[in-house]
């Protein structure tokens, strides 16, 4: 997640895999996921982002490779 001229103060990633992906480890992040749709949202130590600076998260999954599209949102 990368902030643009404005500071970030929390932030939501969402995606939908394209089938038969699921994620088994998730770091830097808090995940809730059903069925096939995925949400990714900010720790208590890293949801406010600078103007210009960037956070990270990181997953291992399952399933055939895929590249969803993903969607970034600040609450």
């Amino acid at each position: 997640m990368r902030a643009g001229g404005s500071a970030v103060n929390g932030w939501t990633v969402k995606w939908t895999w394209p089938g038969g992906q699921s994620i088994t480890q998730l770091w830097n992040g808090k995940l809730s996921a059903s069925g096939s749709s995925v949400t990714v949202r900010n720790e208590s130590y890293n949801g406010n982002i600078a103007a210009g600076s960037s956070t990270t998260f990181g997953f291992t999954g399952s399933g055939s490779a895929a590249t969803p599209t993903a969607t970034c949102t600040s609450p």
